[in-house]
C-alpha cells in the first residue's frame, strides 16, 4: 500500500472508529511513517544526551541490489509480516518453513499483534504504537502471498486477462531491474531474486487494480485490490474501535455501512498511477467533509519544515550525519517524533522476540 491508503485511509478509518482529530492524525502519521522513517543509529545532543532509533522504510535503497534489500532489517516486522500459512499458533502449513513466513491477510499472527499493541494502550507510546500496528496490519491485505525475504516464492508472473503472460509487464521489469531480468525468456537471470513483490512492481499496492499472476507453483491468483483493502479497512476499523474501549476482544459493528461504500467507491474510482497524487484526493475528500465526521484539512510531511523531525530537531535534512548534533530541549522527551521511534522499537521487538517464537518462526 502507498500515502494514499496508509496515511488517507488510515485517518478516515480512525474517525470513522471514533478518535478525535489530534489522535486520529497521529495514528495516520504514524502508520505512513513506517515507510518514510530511513534513518537509523544514534543522534547526538548539544548536552551529550543520546536517542538510538532504527528504521523502518528501504526508500534509500536500490530495489535492484538484491545482497543490500536482503541485509536489511525491516521487511518481516514492517513490511512482510508471517502468516504461518493462516493457522494457528502449534500449528504449521504444508511444505516448508518459507510457508510460514508468506504474508497472510488478517493471519492469527496479525490478529496476536493487534491484540498485544491494544493491551499496551496506556503506554506513553500508545497511539503511536497503533498507527505503526495499522499500518503492518493493512499490508497483511496487500502484501499477501509474498515473503520478506529473497525466494523463488516471490518470483512470479503477470498475466493478461486471458491468462496469459503479460509480455508488456515483463518490458517493465526490464526497465527497472535492468540486466538482472531477462525480457525474452520472462525471468529473472541467474540467482537474481526478488524479494517481497518487486517482481508484481507496485501492482499489489494500487487500491483500484484488478490483476492475474502466475505464482512460483504454476499456480493462478486472481487478486481484486479494492476488495481487499475494503476488507482491510473495515478490520483496522474494528481494531481501533477495540483499541478505544481497551478490550482486544469487544464486539465491535467495523465501519458504518455508508462511508464504508464511500470508501469502497474512491478505492476503485481514483486510478492515478502515482500514490501521491490519489492522496492528494483523499485530503480533498476529507477537506470537503465527505465523510461521516467534520471537515479537517489534513496534511502530511515526512521530512523537511513542518515534519515531526523538523519540529523535534529542527532540522529540515532528508538524511542525517553521524556527526550532526541537535540541540537539546526537555520537549524531546514527549515529542511525537521520538514517541514514534519508541513505538517502532517496541513494534520491532515484540514481533521478533514475542509473536513469532509462538508460531516456530525465528527471524532477524
Amino acid at each position: 500500500m502507498q500515502i494514499d491508503f496508509h496515511h488517507g485511509v488510515t485517518y478516515t478509518v480512525a474517525r470513522l472508529a471514533g478518535f478525535a482529530h489530534r489522535d486520529a492524525e497521529t495514528i495516520a502519521y504514524c502508520s505512513q511513517y513506517v515507510d518514510d522513517a530511513t534513518n537509523s543509529g544514534a543522534i547526538q545532543f548539544d548536552n551529550d544526551a543520546m536517542y538510538s532509533r532504527i528504521s523502518s522504510a528501504h526508500k534509500m535503497l536500490d530495489y535492484r541490489n538484491f545482497h543490500k534489500l536482503a541485509n536489511h532489517f525491516v521487511w518481516i516486522p514492517f513490511h512482510f509480516l508471517p502468516g504461518n500459512g493462516g493457522v494457528k499458533s502449534g500449528e504449521n502449513p504444508e511444505g516448508s518453513f518459507v510457508e510460514k513466513i508468506i504474508c497472510r491477510p488478517n493471519s492469527y499472527i496479525a490478529q496476536n499483534m493487534v491484540r498485544l499493541c491494544i493491551e499496551d494502550r496506556d503506554a506513553l507510546y500508545g497511539l503511536h504504537r497503533l498507527g505503526v500496528t495499522m499500518h503492518v496490519y493493512a499490508d497483511t491485505w496487500a502484501h499477501q502471498g509474498f515473503v520478506g525475504i529473497i525466494h523463488n516464492v516471490n518470483n512470479i508472473r503477470s498475466l493478461d486477462d486471458n491468462d496469459q503472460p503479460d509480455a508488456g509487464f515483463w518490458g517493465k521489469l526490464k526497465d527497472f531491474f535492468g540486466d538482472a531480468f531477462d525480457e525474452a525468456a520472462g525471468k529473472f537471470v541467474g540467482d537474481a531474486l526478488p524479494l517481497g513483490h518487486g517482481a508484481a512492481l507496485s501492482y499489489p499496492d494500487r487500491p483500484y487494480l484488478k490483476w492475474n499472476y502466475e505464482d512460483c507453483h504454476g499456480n493462478i491468483v486472481r487478486r481484486d485490490n479494492t476488495k481487499d483493502f475494503s476488507e482491510a479497512a473495515n478490520e483496522m476499523c474494528k481494531a481501533m474501535q477495540r483499541y478505544r474501549v481497551g478490550d482486544p476482544e469487544a464486539n465491535v459493528p467495523g465501519l458504518p455501512v455508508n462511508d464504508r461504500d464511500k470508501i469502497a467507491d474512491m478505492l476503485s474510482s481514483i486510478t492515478d498511477e502515482g500514490g501521491h497524487d490519489r492522496h492528494r484526493k483523499w485530503l480533498r475528500a476529507i477537506h470537503n467533509g465527505y465523510f461521516s465526521f467534520p471537515s479537517v484539512k489534513l496534511e502530511y510531511q515526512a521530512k523537511g519544515t513542518g515534519s515531526w523531525k523538523h519540529q523535534t530537531l529542527g532540522t529540515r535534512k532528508i538524511k542525517d550525519k553521524k556527526s550532526d548534533i541537535f540541540p537539546y530541549d526537555p520537549s524531546f522527551l514527549s515529542s511525537d517524533w521520538k514517541l514514534f521511534h519508541d513505538a517502532l522499537q517496541a513494534h520491532r521487538l515484540i514481533v521478533i522476540r514475542d509473536i513469532l517464537p509462538l508460531y516456530g518462526i525465528c527471524a532477524a
